[in-house]
């Protein structure tokens, strides 16, 4: 279940990227070109009204303003400021002319539109600044323009003067039009780009249904790859890049499912070859521990000389028929026919039995209380205290202190039984913690002939994880930090008959060969 919420998070997640990236990338292009199309068109606008209105005033200033008289009237300023924002152009006229030296008179077309005092400054200082007439410069007055706004209306601003002498005019043009149909040209490009952007994801979700559904099967092949069903092909159709990716996890699928198969025949030939091996064994083994038996007992009447020789062989004996007890217990943890019965066990009863069954009650300190009960296998508990005890006096001598507890499980929630062995030898070196529990592995290469055959801890994991549990292997410290020796710490849960009722069921399902009897 969160693996298939995990996988359509992530599904999700990579359309929404890809409906982004279109999105941002349409967005950005009708914006970019809205924008020019508005900036040139708002030019084209203004300009063109500008023109218009300052060509036709300085027409008017040269036909009427140039007759006046030098020195005219307020009335003969007003009327031509009347006569001159009468035509079509849609302006008002301000005019302004001296009766005497240093005395101004002003002339208004509509003076409760347009005054001197909505004339800028630095426009006023522009017109009456006389200018030399040069070669490059014909005309010592020019007509000067500025737009700015009243209330929020934009307008255009303009003035001249008449060379030779005569009045100033300025004209007060309203854009009010003109933004008007700028703020509509900007709502119809807004809404173009608006549609630009949905059309974009729209085309966003095609192309990444396109290309996202390949992309799934796929992933949905390699997990089912990945849960073991090695048959899992795609249907390949097209030439393009995710067809020669679906060839190429064809290929590869079709390369491990060979490969996977060439080693599990190799496998199960050498799990066989083990397990037959140790079964032919058995019998002669089955002899030589008989005439060993006897010759231990005679031993004391033999030869001096013979009898070093009889106690070798009677050891390697011993230690053959052990390994291979050990070797047949692994092989049916290998082909998955390991049993486990459960049964009610008083811990304290179970560890005592253990170590007295091997004569090691004055070598182990037991730490348990008595009434723990567990429902475990009593065989399996057995077989794994006897691997963990016998290592920790073997390698790190006695006094080995073995400690029983019970913890809830941070992961279940239920509860859990812990059983600590702990050493006071040299510890384990930090290069060989990481293989202790790997079959076969001793920790110096240089005593291969020891009395272990490597195999003793490794069983006791599979013992460990049959049960649904773990061993973890550390080094302990002192006060002042030092190593002081290893600790072996046995997890198992409490009670078994969850795990074992998993197992009948998995078992019922053809996944696991295990079989699991309940006493």
């Amino acid at each position: 279940m969160t693996k298939g919420i995990v996988s359509v998070l992530r599904f999700t997640s990579l359309r929404l990227r890809l409906v982004v990236v279109f999105a941002l990338v349409a967005l950005t292009a009708a914006v970019s070109a809205s924008g020019i199309a508005y900036w040139l068109n708002r030019e084209a606008v203004l300009k063109r009204t500008q023109d218009s209105s300052l060509n036709d005033f300085r027409q008017e200033m040269q036909n009427r303003a140039a007759t006046l008289p030098l020195r005219p009237t307020e009335d003969e300023l007003r009327r031509t400021a009347e006569q001159m924002a009468s035509g079509s152009a849609g302006y008002s006229v301000l005019l302004v002319g001296e009766r005497a030296a240093g005395k101004p008179i002003v002339g208004a077309s509509d003076p409760d539109v347009f005054t001197l005092a909505d004339v800028p400054d630095s426009l006023r200082t522009a017109v009456e600044t006389r200018r030399a007439v040069t070669e490059g410069n014909r005309y010592p007055y020019h007509l000067f323009w500025q737009r700015t706004q009243r209330g929020g209306t934009p307008y255009l601003v303009g003035g001249t003067r008449i060379d030779g002498g005569g009045p100033t005019g300025y004209v007060f043009k309203s854009l009010a039009a003109e933004k008007a149909d700028l703020n509509s040209l900007g709502w119809s490009l807004g809404i173009a780009t608006g549609l630009a952007v949905i059309g974009s994801v729209l085309l966003a979700q095609v192309a990444a249904t396109t290309v996202l559904r390949p992309v799934h099967r796929l992933g949905e092949a390699a997990r089912q790859l990945g849960e073991g069903k090695l048959d899992t092909r795609l249907r390949v159709s097209g030439n393009d890049e995710l067809a020669d990716l679906s060839r190429t996890f064809n290929s590869a699928a079709e390369s491990l499912q060979k490969k996977v198969a060439d080693m599990s025949a190799r496998e199960e030939a050498s799990a066989r070859f083990v397990a037959d091996m140790s079964h032919e064994l058995r019998t002669p083994l089955t002899a030589l521990t008989a005439v060993t038996e006897v010759l231990e007992d005679e031993q004391d009447a033999l030869d001096p000389m013979i009898a070093p020789a009889v106690a070798l062989v009677v050891s390697e004996t011993r230690r053959l028929n052990d390994l291979v007890e050990n070797l047949m217990e692994v092989t049916r943890f290998d082909a998955g026919t390991a049993r486990l019965v459960l049964d009610d066990v008083d811990i304290a009863d179970q560890i005592t039995a253990c170590i007295d069954a091997r004569a090691w009650l004055d070598a182990v300190d037991l730490d348990a209380e008595r009434g723990i009960v567990a429902r475990l296998d009593p065989r399996r508990l057995d077989v794994i205290l006897a691997n963990l005890i016998g290592n920790a006096l073997k390698h790190g001598g006695s006094p080995v202190r073995v400690s029983v507890r019970t913890e809830t499980s941070a992961e279940s929630g239920e509860e859990d039984l812990v059983i600590a062995v702990r050493d006071h030898g040299p510890g384990i070196p930090a290069e060989v913690l990481p293989h202790v529990f790997d079959r076969f592995y001793k920790a110096s290469a240089s005593r291969p002939r020891s009395d272990g055959s490597g195999l003793g801890l490794s069983i006791a994991m599979e013992n460990a994880l049959i049960h649904g549990g773990s061993i973890t292997a550390d080094n302990s410290t002192d006060a002042a930090g030092r190593v002081d020796g290893a600790v072996f710490v046995l997890r198992l849960p409490r009670d078994a008959s969850g795990i074992a009722r998993e197992l009948q069921t998995r078992s019922s399902q053809g996944e696991v060969q295990d079989e699991v009897e309940e006493s």
